[in-house]
């Protein structure tokens, strides 16, 4: 995977240098002040719109995008940006950050069963896609096979952010989700491969040295990726921080870390950043809770200024002569193309038609195919201004369509998950020198921990409930204390019993006071339909 550009800094002179040279100076004090307050008003639209996608099922980038073609030169805000590689630097960080966050919100138990069918799709199905899209944008379209093969292998890797925002809000088979999102954290990294190698220069000589070079990046990557994921665990889990604001921080540059060293090592930094927080997502760290919360700021901090950026760099008064030619290239994609490559990689592990048939309309385009249609720009590739716009369409009119129909589709599959209770949120900050952990645990709406005596939640021995908070009042609970929605616990565990305490709290929250009397325990629903399966 080729990095992105070299931006080289350069120390600024002094105003008075700048005054004798008859040059302002680049940025003014009163130049950042106009900067923020534009960021600022641009950030709170943006978080005010998110209202306005979850409410109409739409991805939020459809929104971002909107905002910054308002912003760009042919809307209100006369802002003219043509900076393509600017674009590609900042759409590659942006990138990191959304398969961070994404990694760190991916349960294992949910994939693990669905990593080969999730890899083949990443793989095989990414080669099924380009070539496809590929021959139907040369014959269809009259593009030269270089262009053609540019556009098939932009387009056909989902894209991450729009599919963990869309599947999480919609109660799936864990199967399903598990296959969707594995494949959108794994395609980015043959595509951008693929991408960088149909842009170079000279011609790609041997298909098999290509498929060589693919290989290996990505075990370079997933190696490096996995080892800094457990090392930044490890060390997580073995040093306390003196202060809590600090394990969000330090998640979140181990992540980065793995994508820097991934990427100077001639592998795939988006596999390895990936692999990482997937791992540090997995491993029960420290302040969990606020660590996730962090990163989904970030994300979606990465989300909003990614999409408006690329909303800035496009014209819109180029785009008409490129409108049908996007709308051909996204039908075969999405008819043919897509559904083709999910028939091939799944048939073989027998996954049933209607969810073929859902994971094939899930194909989510977003900012992913925008930021990789910058590449041939910043290349120098022949027509590639018509293959941004082409791709821009594309993801645009596509995401407006498939985006909003899939809980329909699920629906009229009835592929619809169960209902469930309400998870609980379990907060853990160790206690170096007691060998103990603290539990904080918050009963939300929906949790079956309502109504539940303190005394019938048997607990481990090693553990107890030592204060409720409830309507902003703390006291220490007496045995037959009955729980509410809105309490908040906190718990006292040694730490040989730290997990079962937090099974045991969990088993309760989804089952009741009988839970484990009634087969109900702390795992998750993908971990009994796995054993469901197994049996």
């Amino acid at each position: 995977m080729a990095p992105p550009p070299r931006v080289h800094w350069r120390s600024a002179p002094a105003r008075g240098t700048h005054a004798r040279q008859g040059r302002e100076p680049p940025l003014s004090v009163h130049d950042l002040n106009e900067l923020l307050l534009v960021c600022s008003l641009v950030l709170l639209l943006a978080v005010a719109a998110v209202r306005i996608s979850s409410r109409s099922g739409l991805p939020s980038l459809l929104v971002y995008l909107g905002i910054g073609v308002l912003m760009g030169q042919d809307g209100i805000g006369d802002i003219k940006f043509d900076n393509a590689e600017l674009t590609q630097v900042i759409g590659y960080a942006a990138l990191v950050v959304i398969l961070a966050e994404g990694g760190l919100g991916t349960k294992w138990k949910e994939i693990k069963p669905a990593l080969p069918a999730a890899t083949a799709l990443a793989l095989a199905g990414v080669a099924v896609s380009v070539g496809v899209t590929a021959t139907a944008a040369h014959y269809l379209i009259g593009l030269e096979w270089r262009q053609a093969l540019i556009i098939g292998a932009v387009v056909s890797s989902t894209d991450a952010a729009a599919v963990f925002s869309v599947l999480r809000r919609i109660p799936l088979p864990a199967r399903v989700t598990g296959t969707l999102e594995a494949e959108s954290g794994f395609n980015d990294a043959p595509v951008v491969i693929l991408v960088v190698a149909f842009s170079a220069s000279g011609p790609v000589e041997h298909w098999y040295v290509l498929v060589g070079e693919i290989v290996l990046e990505l075990a370079i990557g997933a190696a490096i990726g996995l080892a800094v994921g457990w090392l930044g665990s490890w060390g997580l889990r073995h040093v306390a921080l003196p202060a809590s604001g600090l394990y969000p921080i330090a998640v979140m540059a181990i992540a980065v870390t793995a994508y820097a060293s991934g990427a100077m090592a001639h592998g795939s930094g988006f596999l390895a950043v990936y692999l990482a927080s997937m791992v540090m997502g997995n491993a029960k760290l420290p302040h969990w809770p606020a660590t996730r919360g962090f990163a989904e700021g970030l994300g979606w901090l990465a989300q909003i200024g990614m999409f408006v950026l690329l909303g800035l760099l496009v014209s819109p008064h180029e785009l008409g002569d490129d409108v049908w030619p996007a709308l051909i290239i996204g039908l075969v994609l999405t008819m043919v193309a897509r559904p083709l490559s999910v028939l091939l990689c799944l048939t073989p592990f027998r996954v049933p038609w209607q969810e073929q048939t859902l994971m094939s309309w899930a194909g989510l385009r977003g900012a992913v195919p925008i930021v990789l249609a910058t590449i041939p720009m910043v290349q120098g590739v022949d027509s590639s201004r018509r293959i941004f716009n082409i791709v821009f369409v594309l993801v645009v009119v596509y995401t407006l369509v498939q985006g909003p129909t899939l809980p329909w589709l699920a629906a009229k599959l009835r592929l619809g998950g169960d209902s469930e209770a309400t998870d609980l949120g379990i907060e853990s900050a160790p206690l170096e020198r007691l060998r103990g952990h603290l539990l904080s645990v918050a009963i939300p709406e929906g949790s079956r921990m309502h109504g539940v005596e303190v005394n019938e939640l048997r607990m481990p021995p090693g553990s107890a409930v030592t204060l409720v908070v409830r309507d902003g009042t703390s006291f220490v609970p007496m045995p037959t204390t009955v729980l509410q929605h809105g309490d908040e616990l906190l718990v006292v565990a040694t730490d040989p019993v730290r997990d079962a305490a937090e099974r045991r709290l969990r088993a309760v929250g989804r089952g009741g006071k009988l839970a484990g009397w009634l087969g109900t325990n702390g795992a998750s629903r993908a971990g009994r339909e796995v054993r469901r399966d197994a049996r």
